[in-house]
């Protein structure tokens, strides 16, 4: 991987109210993320604050500082989402308070990796108390993935340990996993503005990919569709942006009222938002119970909803159990497998737990078939998501984009472990308006038994007839409607045992064939066509003649005619080979001498009676053999 894409890491501040985060911020940088005007005049974050730390070899640590007030969790929500390591703030004077408390708690929900703790204002306590509260803090974060992190006393008052504490965020940073560079370009908006001159600026992490200016880009939920006019990243103008990074972006020809947080910048025509996601949830310590189909806040990226949530196989998880649960979002929101989001209570509000995303487009869930593909989804391998993924799909099956847009990876590594399932016949593939379509083997194969049981027993039960119509088929294994019907041809083109003939559907193998007794009938009806002349008697007069049914008789025909033996003028009236060419040959020597005939020379002609010229006539009309020019007929053939 390009050591410079690497160089990029977003750090966020953590800790309770006036704690000092932001001035521990501007003490790093130089720079003040407090930015709104009632923030400097309170002396609070409200909103988001972002500022760079840059080091001499190039790392550029993007800091991002949230609130701390109980009241603007959800602010602090919105930068948590993208941060690779946390700069927990404890002020020395107070120590550990509840929002040192819920930010850890919130942090470890969100799985993230490392971090520093930093104990603000030391200058204003004795070496003894600092002592003290040390180690507080230490018992604090023991259990935690703090644990083992350092442990920090500063003063941005003073500069005490300000330098010491830039080379350990350094030191970190160096050590972070960099995100999905090369996955599907995602940036989870925080921030929307507009410039004099630009216009519409939204900004960010990268959580995924990258970007370009002049890129196609898409704003979800609300699906529009827009370029990229101008980047900047980290303070400075880039042709080009990548995950890991804090991101401008200035849109081309977008409205700024249209966006809002929560809303995400992506690749386009790649992510579906959802408003229904299967999950996995940890209580927290301490955390209330909460019973089945209680209404909560739900957080994930910068998006805030209100979602009801369904326990799977309990009534009621208390604190620090875990299950499987599946929220009902009230707003949609793009959510990928793999992604991780926070619950709050809906009133009063205060964070139960959270946990990973699991399915972000589950299917409609039977109670007997239970959660296996949910165990699979958290615990499995990477190949085994895809497979179980694409098998719950059944017959809809699934293109490779909308797996790329399910869940968080590499683009190539999921093309990879599609290409390993697929040579493990896994899955099977199938080509659809130039892109692959993925099937799963199980489901394929019982699909593929069902319909080869349904044309055979259809050929045994009408061995005259050359197929089964596709409707036909299509009623007989129940597919009416909906994606199954989508999706029939491009799984009857998988079938290399059975072959389409416009809308008929047979065995590669068949060949139409008759019995000895209908062999019989078949001489029969040459002899009886042949001994009429040109006035063969009609179908139902044939059935009649030669005491056969008529549907048997139906069947008999239509194999001779696809045989080449008979010539069907009408659904009622066939003719023989032979009849048919010497009917040609008497129009061609009756036009050598003529160019216009009556219907009265054509009956003529033929010694036969308007009863059956009629109909003939029509024959060679439709078949441009004749040209009706009022009463009378041209000859076409040369």
């Amino acid at each position: 991987m390009n050591n410079e894409l690497m160089k990029n890491v977003i750090l966020g501040t953590a800790g309770h109210i006036d704690h000092g985060k932001s001035s521990l911020v501007k003490a790093l940088t130089g720079v003040d993320p407090d930015r709104l005007k009632e923030e400097k005049e309170r002396g609070i974050t409200i909103d988001l604050g972002f500022a760079n730390l840059l080091y001499s070899d190039g790392l550029t640590v993007g800091i991002v500082d949230v609130p701390g007030h109980e009241r603007l969790i959800k602010n602090m929500l919105a930068g948590a989402g993208g941060i690779d390591a946390v700069l927990m703030v404890i002020a020395a004077d107070e120590g550990i308070m509840p929002q040192s408390r819920e930010h850890l708690s919130i942090c470890e929900l969100l799985k993230i990796k490392a971090g520093i703790v930093a104990v603000t204002k030391a200058d204003l306590i004795d070496k003894d108390w600092l002592h003290l509260v040390i180690d507080d803090i230490k018992g604090f974060v023991n259990e935690t993935f703090l644990k083992d992190s350092a442990i920090i006393p500063v003063s941005a008052k003073t500069g005490l340990n300000i330098e010491t504490l830039k080379e350990k965020i350094r030191d970190i940073s160096v050590t972070i996993k960099p995100k999905l560079i090369n996955g599907l370009f995602r940036l989870p908006i925080d921030r929307v503005f507009t410039l004099k001159g630009f216009g519409t600026v939204v900004t960010g992490t990268a959580v995924s990919g990258a970007i370009s200016i002049d890129s196609p880009v898409e704003i979800l939920p609300s699906g529009i569709k827009t370029k990229v006019r101008g980047l900047q990243s980290h303070g400075k103008s880039a042709e080009k942006a990548f995950a890991g990074q804090r991101i401008g972006i200035n849109l081309q020809g977008v409205d700024r009222d249209s966006l809002k947080r929560g809303d995400v910048v992506v690749s386009s025509d790649r992510f579906v938002p959802t408003k229904v996601a299967d999950a996995k949830l940890q209580m927290l310590k301490n955390a209330p119970a909460l019973k089945s189909r209680s209404l909560v806040h739900f957080y994930s990226g910068t998006s805030e909803t209100i979602a009801r949530i369904i326990l799977y196989d309990t009534d009621e998880i208390k604190a620090e159990e875990s299950c499987y649960c599946q929220f009902r979002l009230n707003d949609a929101v793009t959510l990928l497998s793999g992604d991780r989001y926070i619950i709050r209570r809906f009133s009063p509000l205060e964070t139960l737990g959270g946990g990973e995303i699991l399915d972000s487009s589950p299917v409609k869930r039977k109670k007997k078939e239970g959660v296996k593909d949910l165990s699979v989804f958290e615990k499995g391998s990477f190949k085994d998501k895809i497979e179980t993924k694409i098998k719950m799909l059944q017959l809809k099956g699934c293109f490779i984009h909308e797996i790329e847009g399910w869940i968080q990876a590499e683009i190539p590594e999921i093309k990879l472990a599609i290409e390993q399932l697929a040579k493990d016949k896994k899955i099977v593939k199938a080509r659809h308006s130039n892109q692959e379509m993925l099937f799963h083997m199980d489901i394929f194969s019982s699909f593929k038994e069902t319909l080869l049981l349904h044309l055979n027993r259809f050929h045994r039960d009408n061995p005259l007839k050359s197929g089964i119509p596709k409707e036909e088929l299509k009623t007989k294994m129940a597919i009416h409607h909906g994606y199954m019907a989508y999706h029939f041809d491009i799984l009857i083109s998988l079938i290399e045992d059975v072959v389409t003939e416009k809308e008929i559907l047979k065995l590669r193998d068949f060949k139409a064939s008759l019995s000895a007794t209908d062999e019989g009938v078949k001489g029969k009806i040459l002899t009886t066509f042949q001994s009429e002349g040109f006035q063969m008697p009609f179908k139902s007069e044939l059935a009649q003649k030669l005491s056969f049914s008529e549907k048997g008789l139906n069947d008999i025909l239509k194999l001779m005619t696809k045989e080449g033996a008979i010539v069907r003028i009408n659904d009622s009236l066939y003719m023989t080979a032979q009849q048919y060419d010497k009917m040609i040959n008497l129009l061609k020597g009756f036009f050598s001498r003529k160019n216009e005939m009556t219907v009265a020379e054509f009956r003529d002609l033929l010694g036969t009676t308007r009863k059956y010229a009629l109909p003939l006539l029509e024959y060679l009309d439709s078949n441009k053999i004749t040209l009706r020019v009022g009463d009378i007929r041209k000859f076409m053939l040369k």
